[in-house]
């Protein structure tokens, strides 16, 4: 059996790579004297995913939304029984996600690897969807979504979406609305799951203390086609470089009011080391800015308009980029004042560059942490996957990281006429 090592001698880490003839890789990084082990089984289909070409067809079709994560659902129901009660069974802790841009089936436990495997295997490559069974499945994820939707948490988060993205389906939430998951059907069901999770746009991990060489071969005999497939045509609307709203405002019932700022980013067409060279830089700016360890941050606390709900986040996707930031504020726009006026100054006195070297060590540092975590490896590991790079492509990165790009990032992405607010309050 052939498969690759690759070794980061520096960082004493390595990893196996093996690719299946369907054009499946597993990737096993071991983890020598750990007891859990956690195995992933993950396809590069999301909640954006909605409008595709089918390999081998000509014309589009559009889907409709949620449809990802009702497949999440529906595949852990089988003929003979629960999923859930299998694993439970072999004692291990079975999950699934849906993102964006990605399903994840998965599960960790520390005996019985090689059985939880093998029915990790069987359950994603076997589903089973009845007529029944799916209007069955609406009344269940349709409880979910409005639990959702009255929580102020994931309203002021998708409503800052929809202030950045007029079209874009990173706009939408990710189970869909009760009305279009009214319109799925078995048969589109099964069309989505022959599209997006044929092998070749799939991937699994394996983390922990387990034989490589076995879990290949477990891969080997447990794929169900050597048959490579055609690339998948996504499509997505034409979206301009400015925000749809500049703010967006929703009535809860919440004790303090929530926020989030934003900046939509038009640079997501990146690749390689680019797309992690971009991803630090724009991080690093967050937290120069108004990371706990800046003046901004401490004026804002000092000031009684953040508390520790406050945090940021940079997304960086094939479609679409945004940072984000925020928590809960007695005053909202006050804040959005200050960190525009910030950036300003900011912009015109320049940046600090021994902040920039301080905050680029810790930032590395933490990163080399998350190296302790198998959760955080895998997950990792997926991520980046579908987006041509590694994990551990990321120490180069950090390492060759110049304070003259920072600054050219900052002055495109951190863009006032790019910006956006939502907020959820009492009316």
């Amino acid at each position: 059996m052939k498969f690759d090592t690759i070794e980061y001698k520096k960082y004493n880490e390595l990893f196996y790579r093996y690719e299946h003839s369907s054009g499946l890789n597993c990737i096993v990084i071991p983890k020598k004297g750990y007891y859990k082990k956690y195995a992933t089984f993950s396809t590069q289909y999301g909640s954006v995913d909605n409008e595709f070409i089918i390999p081998g067809e000509n014309e589009p079709i559009r889907v409709p939304d949620g449809i990802a994560h009702f497949l999440e659902h529906k595949l852990f129901e089988q003929k003979d029984g629960s999923v859930m009660d299998k694993f439970a069974a072999l004692g291990s802790k079975p999950n699934a996600f849906t993102s964006f841009n990605q399903t994840v089936y998965l599960f960790s436990c520390t005996d019985l690897f090689s059985e939880n495997f093998k029915l990790l295997l069987n359950f994603v490559q076997n589903p089973y969807i009845t007529d029944e069974s799916v209007e069955r499945e609406k009344k269940i994820i349709g409880q979910e979504i409005n639990m959702y939707r009255d929580d102020p948490g994931w309203r002021v988060n998708f409503n800052l979406l929809k202030a950045m993205y007029k079209h874009h389906p990173v706009r939408y939430d990710i189970a869909g609305t009760t009305d279009s998951i009214s319109e799925i059907t078995k048969e589109t069901l099964y069309q989505c799951y022959e599209t997006f999770y044929h092998p070749s746009n799939m991937i699994i991990t394996v983390v922990g203390d387990v034989d490589h060489i076995k879990v290949f071969e477990q891969v080997e005999n447990g794929i169900q086609t050597s048959d490579k497939a055609s690339e998948i045509k996504r499509i997505f609307p034409k979206e301009s470089e400015g925000v749809n709203k500049r703010y967006f405002e929703q009535n809860m019932p919440v004790a303090t009011p929530l926020f989030y700022m934003g900046f939509k980013d038009s640079n997501f067409d990146l690749e390689g080391g680019e797309i992690l060279r971009y991803e630090i830089a724009v991080k690093l700016l967050l937290s120069m800015i108004m990371g706990k360890s800046s003046k901004l941050y401490e004026k804002l606390y000092d000031k009684g308009l953040i508390n520790a709900s406050f945090e940021m986040d940079f997304s960086l996707e094939k479609s679409y980029a945004y940072s984000m930031f925020g928590g809960e504020s007695v005053n909202p726009e006050e804040v959005q004042e200050m960190i525009t006026n910030e950036i300003k100054i900011l912009k015109k006195q320049g940046l600090d560059e021994e902040a920039f070297n301080r905050l680029l060590k810790a930032s590395k540092g933490r990163f080399l942490r998350q190296l302790n975590s198998l959760e955080n490896i895998s997950r990792s590991f997926i991520n980046l996957y579908f987006k041509g790079v590694t994990m551990f492509d990321y120490l180069d990165v950090y390492d060759k990281m110049k304070f003259d790009y920072i600054t050219d990032v900052f002055d495109s992405h951190f863009d006032i006429k790019h910006m956006a607010l939502s907020v959820v309050k009492q009316k």
